[in-house]
């Protein structure tokens, strides 16, 4: 599968803040990580925030992250991971010690619930990993990242109940205007991914146009959810901008002053800089 061309550089740098720098996708190999940082910030992306979302995923993310000064770390086990799992507990252990391992280990995520691709049999387990990220990310003052994939009242019911930490994001944002206000008046920051351009997006686009400036966020999810006009192929940091325009032109924003917003954003997002 072919790379896609690189785009016009961004005015002012900014941040993917969701990327699977480890993931291959169909045939061709992930990236190294070297070329693919250099290419994302040759085009105004200087720093990733590398998700891992199994326990080699994890470990893998902890290493690149100490390895590179322009990665920090997330780690969990993904939604879909946790029913498949022989023990939750033993994978939990081994999460917050990655966790706590490193200073650069930034976020507890991804987690959450997946309504799409674990059906009832499995949605026990998911909520009970879903609770035990969110009081780890607490204990450890880590940030919380969410994947919410056709769950959205769920997610909040179980954030409502364990309550939410200091910071948290939704990933990929997937929601429409009404569940972006619930998820703000929450305390959330939104992180919206190349789906905010495909042309069925209209409700996600209206999410975005209601989202404070102080609030949004950006990402790729790389090598998934690559932006038109390269939807399909695979995607990487380096089409940062291509989102990035499409949500300056959404909301009606100078691009400069948004690219400004999403750095300063994902800093806050994330505890700080790095």
């Amino acid at each position: 599968m072919s790379r896609p061309p690189v785009p016009e550089p961004l005015p002012h740098p900014v941040v993917d803040n969701h990327c699977h720098l480890d993931i291959a996708r169909g045939d061709e190999p992930a990236v190294p990580v070297g070329e693919a940082l250099a290419r994302a910030a040759g085009v105004g992306v200087p720093r990733i925030v590398q998700i891992g979302c199994d326990l080699p995923g994890a470990r893998w993310a902890v290493e690149a992250a100490a390895t590179y000064d322009a990665l920090v770390a997330g780690v969990a086990l993904h939604p879909n991971e946790a029913p498949r799992l022989p023990s939750l507990d033993d994978a939990m252990a081994e999460i917050e010690a990655l966790a706590a391992a490193h200073d650069k280990v930034r976020a507890v995520g991804e987690t959450g619930l997946d309504f799409f691709r674990t059906g009832e049999e499995g949605r026990a387990v998911q909520e009970e990993s879903f609770r035990r990220h969110i009081d780890l990310a607490k204990r450890l003052d880590k940030t919380l990242v969410i994947h919410d994939r056709d769950s959205h009242e769920a997610v909040l019911r179980v954030l409502d109940s364990e309550g939410a930490p200091e910071r948290w994001v939704m990933h990929c944002f997937s929601g429409d205007a009404e569940f972006a206000r619930s998820c703000l008046s929450r305390g959330a920051y939104l992180s919206f991914a190349g789906t905010v351009t495909f042309k069925n997006a209209e409700p996600l686009r209206a999410a975005l146009a209601v989202t404070p400036q102080d609030r949004v966020l950006v990402e790729t999810d790389a090598p998934y959810l690559t932006p038109v006009p390269h939807r399909g192929r695979l995607n990487a940091s380096y089409l940062v901008p291509l989102t990035v325009r499409a949500m300056a032109e959404v909301r009606g924003d100078d691009l400069g002053d948004l690219c400004a917003a999403l750095d300063a954003n994902t800093e806050a997002a994330f505890g700080g800089a790095w």
